[in-house]
């Protein structure tokens, strides 16, 4: 009798640390991608058109992959980059295809394609019938007509574009390669208003609870800046706070924020975490690399936790891995090849606490 308890409870032990299992392919018509999860943009080999999308299940703790051609029966494209929610829609930003995938957020369904973008990275929804998409190699920003699903026009900021967020009436669009600048776009009027210089090539941008932009800037993939962190008053377009990261050899990437706005994440040798009002930048690792090799990184807007993307050697396929915002290690899931940004999909009937 004892044995069969014995039996018994090993058994409990390693189903609770088995939480997901993968990979798997799912039938179309299954309803897995109606609720809470996180999306992984698989971004493939360049120019060979075997970017995927990778889908995690809250409600099954499991993972789904090559989930848009499972559904749409063709593949998704070369380069899938980022992808945002508005809606009940998706847009998937396709970067070396030129596109935007439009589909039903709920089952993945196509519903357009918005061609013709010049090596497009980030979407940013100004409000239900605009949206601006910064491009890396072109000195515009596209403006989309959100009800046709189409390019309505450009703005000339005369150089390209990265990151971009938008807060009140302004967006703020981070020229990345070779450029030091966050340029201000009056949404209302589609103008560039402001440029405020910040440090070598700005990465990606954060805002917190008090309206402050954090921009995380590289310092040059020369190395020939040192990284910074810079905060700027979004109510005055002046620099707040400026924190220098110590060596050259930094390379801090993919800033985050927690769901209080009172947290930042970035990548840098592991992963590193800050206050808002902290005086000086994480002096120690929050989470260990260990074996892997950090990609991208998300905070999960419900529940606080971390997801990272672990591309192995940017050859095989890589995985997802999941922390609870303590930093103890969760799970790890296969994905496909170079496993990129992430989209959370929220379900705002569910308690996820």
């Amino acid at each position: 009798m004892q044995k069969i308890v014995l039996i018994f409870i090993l058994s409990l032990m390693v189903i609770s640390c088995t939480d997901e299992t993968g990979p798997i392919t799912s039938d179309p018509d299954d309803n897995y991608l109606s609720g809470r999860g996180v999306f992984v943009l698989n971004e493939g080999n360049f120019r060979s058109g075997n970017g995927s999308l990778s889908f995690f299940s809250y409600d099954s703790l499991k993972i789904y992959n090559h989930v848009f051609l499972d559904i749409n029966k063709r593949p998704l494209g070369d380069i899938p980059y980022s992808m945002s929610m508005q809606g009940g829609e998706a847009y998937i930003v396709v970067n070396n295809s030129g596109k935007i995938e439009v589909v039903n957020s709920n089952d993945l369904k196509s519903i357009a394609t918005i061609s013709g973008i010049v090596s497009p990275r980030y979407i940013s929804f100004i409000n239900d019938r605009k949206a601006y998409v910064t491009s890396l190699y072109s000195d515009s920003v596209t403006i989309l007509d959100l009800s046709a699903n189409s390019i309505s026009g450009y703005i000339n900021i005369k150089r390209p574009s990265e990151a971009i967020v938008n807060i009140n009436s302004n967006a703020y669009v981070a020229h990345w390669t070779g450029g030091n600048k966050i340029m201000v776009i009056n949404t209302e009027t589609n103008q560039v208003t402001d440029s405020i210089e910040v440090g070598m090539e700005p990465e990606s941008m954060v805002i917190d609870k008090n309206e402050i932009l954090w921009v995380l800037c590289n310092g040059g993939w020369k190395r020939e800046y040192f990284a910074e962190l810079i905060a700027i008053d979004t109510r005055t377009n002046t620099i707040d706070k400026r924190f220098t990261f110590p060596s050259k050899t930094d390379s801090p990437t993919c800033l985050q924020i927690d769901r209080k706005g009172e947290i930042l994440y970035y990548i840098n040798d592991g992963i590193r975490r800050m206050d808002i009002n902290a005086s000086e930048l994480a002096p120690a690792i929050f989470i260990q690399k260990l074996n892997h090799t950090f990609y991208k990184m998300g905070i999960n807007p419900d529940n606080d936790e971390i997801f990272i993307t672990d591309v192995v050697d940017y050859l095989q396929k890589g995985n997802l891995l999941r922390y609870r915002n303590t930093g103890t290690f969760v799970s790890t899931m296969q994905v496909d090849i170079i496993p990129g940004g992430l989209c959370f999909k929220a379900n705002p009937d569910t308690n996820t606490d």
